[in-house]
């Protein structure tokens, strides 16, 4: 069990690397990243050249705190966010989906920001 686990963190560290020599994040393109675990999802918009995140949301704000991380929630997170970057006027951002697979709660959040407003 526990070599299938390590195994499976490897992978996903090695997509994640091999995206993000491609994703980086401008102050009017912002890199939006996505963060999940069998507990919390969250969303940040970074801006790379500075090192900055400009907006995020998670399920760890008060609001949000009970629920799980299902595709329902995801797309629920992914619209806060993208209501989030609206209002600091930032309409594009570069999706990095930080490894994972993209297909269930990570396409949820996605999909829940275009919902918003936002391109990608």
């Amino acid at each position: 069990m526990q070599r299938k686990m390590l195994e499976k963190d490897r992978k996903r560290l090695k997509r994640k690397i091999h995206i993000r020599k491609r994703v980086s994040g401008t102050s009017e393109r912002p890199r939006v990243t996505v963060t999940r675990s069998n507990r919390r999802l969250s969303m940040q918009a970074i801006d790379d050249t500075k090192g900055h995140t400009l907006a995020c949301a998670s399920t760890l704000e008060k609001d949000l705190r009970d629920l799980r991380p299902t595709v329902e929630v995801g797309a629920r997170l992914g619209e806060i966010m993208g209501k989030r970057l609206l209002e600091k006027n930032i309409k594009a951002v570069v999706f990095d989906r930080n490894g994972y697979l993209y297909h269930g709660v990570v396409k949820a959040m996605a999909d829940g920001a275009r919902k918003a407003g936002v391109e990608f």
